[in-house]
């Protein structure tokens, strides 16, 4: 092999994890006169799009009544607001039920995309 032959496969192997993993989403089930849902909206909403887990897992809302997107597959419906669903690809991986507090969210938030980024 010629050296830019051996760079150019590094930089395919490289590559190849990024184009392989599945994306992450991470769905939001509220509904109007939540006030755990007002709280997260006061305290995490501004800043989640520039966090490594808004990088990681955007964010997608819907309400609690309304039909799933297409292509989301849910372990279960949603019941509470907020509720914070990890997708893969458009499939489960992890909930959070209600809103915990800035303090406990960001870290239940990272549990589940590094666990969902291991798989």
């Amino acid at each position: 092999m010629t050296l830019r032959s051996l760079a150019l496969a590094a930089m395919l192997a490289c590559l190849a994890p990024a184009v392989f993993a599945a994306e992450l989403e991470l769905l939001m089930v509220e509904q109007p006169g939540c006030v755990y849902c007002a709280r997260w909206n006061a305290e995490v909403a501004p800043e989640y799009p520039i966090t490594a887990e808004g990088k990681a897992a955007p964010l997608r809302r819907i309400q609690l009544h309304a039909a799933l997107p297409d292509g989301v597959t849910l372990t279960v419906p949603a019941v509470y607001t907020p509720t914070f669903i990890l997708l893969a690809d458009g499939v489960e991986q992890g909930r959070i039920e209600g809103y915990p507090g800035e303090d406990f969210f960001w870290p239940l938030l990272a549990g589940m995309i590094a666990t969902a980024q291991a798989r």
